[in-house]
């Protein structure tokens, strides 16, 4: 498919949005890339916007054109703000994850249900000012997520997020893993809570691509490997979505936007 093109004149609307890697851009169907100016700083990259199945839908790089942008890095208001105001409703974020259990193994596609944020640098609000709570016990759209269905998907389970770049220790993963939890990553915190911050409807992809230093002996995680088996399983993942987007519940209603019913929120919601 060709690179694609740059109309940045033309402003229009998605109401569906993918946040993964540089891989997706051939997902989409005639993308036309737009430059998108925040409050927030410049986002990780422009954003793609063309077809999916019929429907118009965002692509947005979370870690920028070539991988430029670290975990701890990404300017992640930026991103979500930057997607609200092209129209976004509802985000599906694939991601790739370490396996902290044998109940999963690499290869597997999980949308988990619950997130636990092990993350200490990052901007997690656009909460400046004001008495603004967010309802967040269960951080995905569980409509979004039930959604995602397929012979090779898992529903559930606890992903934990690292600050990165550096993947865990040895002890810090048998830790995680002693918690019950099942994923970890590096990119899914704040990216969900921003999402609920902008009332968009928002769940987890999860790729397991290794499984995490803790679980056996061994030299623990690679890059290469990760990025290997992430490479090996795109396409299943494009497709994934791609069915997905085709079939999306209507998202008016959702608790993920009504919770700011009555709430003096002290923020822009672009859109809104």
């Amino acid at each position: 498919m060709s690179t694609p093109s740059v109309e940045p004149s033309v402003q229009p609307t998605a109401d569906v949005a993918v946040i993964g890697g540089t891989g997706f851009y051939s997902f989409l169907d005639d993308p036309v890339e737009h430059t998108v100016s925040t409050p927030y700083g410049d986002p990780s990259s422009s954003i793609a916007i063309g077809t999916v199945n019929g429907r118009s839908a965002a692509f947005l790089p979370r870690h920028g054109q070539h991988h430029a942008y670290p975990p701890h890095a990404i300017n992640y208001r930026a991103n979500l703000w930057a997607l609200r105001s092209l129209g976004v409703r509802q985000v599906l974020a694939p991601c790739a994850v370490g396996g902290l259990r044998t109940e999963v193994a690499p290869g597997d596609i999980v949308v988990p249900d619950q997130l636990v944020d092990r993350t200490f640098t990052r901007t997690q609000s656009y909460v400046e000012t004001g008495a603004v709570h967010l309802p967040f016990a269960d951080p995905y759209c569980a409509r979004l997520s039930a959604a995602v269905q397929g012979d090779d998907v898992a529903h559930g389970g606890t992903m934990v997020v690292i600050e990165g770049p550096r993947f865990s220790t040895r002890a810090e993963s048998q830790h995680y893993a002693a918690q019950g939890w099942t994923l970890v990553n590096m990119t899914g915190h704040p990216e969900a809570v921003l999402a609920r911050e902008m009332t968009m409807c928002y769940s987890a992809v999860a790729l397991v691509t290794d499984m995490d230093a803790g679980v056996e002996e061994g030299s623990g995680v690679s890059q290469d490997e990760v990025f290997a088996l992430f490479a090996s399983r795109i396409e299943r993942l494009k497709e994934l979505l791609g069915a997905t987007i085709g079939d999306l519940p209507d998202p008016d209603g959702c608790s993920c936007a009504a919770w700011t019913d009555g709430v003096d929120v002290t923020y822009e919601i672009p859109g809104r």
